[in-house]
């Protein structure tokens, strides 16, 4: 057997008539007829077997055409593919020579504004519970059946009102019995003293001894004695009287009654007499709070250097808001500072007292107080939201003379009046961004819109230092705590 294999672009020869023998399928003979005329063959036919064979190799040669076919399809499709891909890139690079670039998007409006520079007072903000400068416990004097009550639960009653009636037969009865006893010392004392002068007349004329004279000057003096014991025995029992009607000793607002009409009241002043209300003063009202060591160890040093009195000496003003206050819109004045520090806590006590007049604030209530925390200087203030936060530290955006937007780090105080007080940083002609702050980044080139901060009102005159101490009969009575 002989065989003749083209393979890979290799030439079958020069003859496109087959040998002898040589069985081909349709795919074979279009190759050698290609080639025979100097044509290339068809793509997809890179593999050529002629088998010379005798006729056994048939159905070899029948297999070996039907492969041929299918190469040929196959490869015909790939070309056309790659032609395809080759127009659709050269029409999208025409088309993109014929077009231009979008233009920039315009720089950001920004709206800038100078800082405030003004006169300020730096406030310490604390939590202070608020105290009744006044509160009674109320309790009857005297033992005895409540008879009647005579004021509403949660109200405000002057000091004097009626609150409770005890029944006051028992007392009136002892109170006449007084009364009584007090007559007939009375009538002892004038029949006492009209024996003495008949027995002064009759000393005289010896009709009687000087002892029974002196006796009769000596009842005088003992009916005068049960005279005057009556007259005390009466007046206490008409204070028991007056007792079984239970006054408010003090104006404010008044509890719920603890005791219901027709229960036994025990009176008295033991620490068993019964509880039947208490009532607390409204107007003015404390405000108690605690300062740390480091906030008193400043308001000391503050007061050596002249700079703020203290509140020892002075009445150093504060500011209170409540809980649903964003400001403090009330305001007080300092009362008090206790002596000394708490060991277990370490803080210090300071009391302050604030106007009730339209009884917004309740004893026990807690609300937010402010202090003077230095004295008054020029600082420089910026809109709080002007002030970002990176990491540890705070920044804001400065805008140059080219409108490029610099980051720059500043060192930051407490707040005054919704602006926040910067220490180092800022100056007076330096111009920051205070709306857009998100769209602005380092060295963006940004479209300015000028936006002035409004003034914020100026910080009040502190109390001055008095030159002396304050002298016993300058410092307030130590019973108003």
């Amino acid at each position: 057997m002989y065989a003749l294999g083209v393979s890979d672009r290799a030439t079958v020869g020069a003859s496109p008539d087959p040998p002898a023998g040589c069985h081909h399928s349709p795919a074979v003979a279009s190759f050698l007829h290609c080639e025979g005329l100097g044509r290339r063959p068809p793509s997809g036919v890179n593999r050529l077997v002629c088998y010379f064979a005798a006729p056994s190799m048939t159905e070899r040669g029948t297999r070996w055409g039907r492969e041929a076919r299918i190469s040929h399809r196959r490869g015909h499709v790939r070309g056309k593919a790659r032609w395809t891909l080759v127009l659709t890139a050269g029409l999208l690079a025409l088309a993109a020579c014929g077009k231009s670039e979008p233009p920039k998007p315009p720089p950001p409006s920004v709206a800038v504004s100078h800082p405030l520079v003004q006169t300020v007072v730096e406030w310490d903000e604390y939590t202070a519970r608020l105290s009744a400068i006044d509160s009674v416990d109320v309790r009857a004097r005297v033992s005895g059946y409540l008879q009647s009550i005579h004021f509403a639960d949660g109200t405000v009653v002057a000091a004097g009102a009626l609150l409770f009636v005890i029944d006051p037969r028992p007392y009136e009865a002892v109170l006449n019995r007084a009364k009584a006893d007090l007559t007939l010392a009375e009538a002892r004392l004038d029949l006492a003293r009209k024996d003495l002068v008949r027995a002064q007349f009759l000393v005289k004329s010896r009709a009687i001894s000087q002892e029974e004279a002196d006796t009769r000057a000596a009842q005088v003096n003992q009916a005068a004695a049960s005279v005057a014991g009556a007259k005390a025995a009466v007046d206490a029992s008409a204070l028991d009287v007056e007792f079984t009607r239970v006054t408010a000793p003090i104006g404010g607002r008044v509890s719920r009654h603890q005791i219901t009409v027709g229960n036994l009241i025990i009176g008295g002043g033991t620490s068993n007499a019964t509880l039947l209300t208490s009532i607390v003063s409204l107007d003015p009202i404390y405000a108690y709070f605690d300062v740390d060591e480091q906030a008193y160890l400043k308001y000391a040093r503050l007061n050596l250097a002249g700079q703020r009195p203290s509140s020892r000496e002075v009445q150093n003003p504060v500011e209170i808001g409540v809980a649903d206050e964003a400001n403090f819109p009330h305001r007080g004045w300092m009362d008090f500072v206790d002596n000394q520090l708490d060991p277990n806590t370490g803080t210090l006590l300071g009391r302050a007292v604030v106007s009730n007049h339209d009884l917004l604030f309740s004893p026990g209530q807690f609300v937010r107080l402010r202090l003077a925390g230095s004295g008054r200087y020029e600082a420089v203030l910026a809109p709080d939201e002007a002030i970002g936060t990176d990491q540890s530290q705070r920044f804001v955006w400065v805008i140059d003379g080219e409108n490029k937007a610099q980051y720059r780090t500043v060192t930051v105080g407490p707040l005054y009046e919704g602006k926040r007080i910067v220490r180092e940083g800022l100056a007076a002609g330096d111009r920051i961004v205070v709306g857009g702050v998100q769209r602005v980044r380092p060295g963006l080139v940004v479209q300015p819109e000028d936006q002035p901060i409004p003034p914020c009102p100026s910080a009040p005159p502190l109390p001055e230092r008095p030159e002396t101490s304050p002298t016993p009969d300058q410092m307030p009575d130590a019973d108003a705590d």
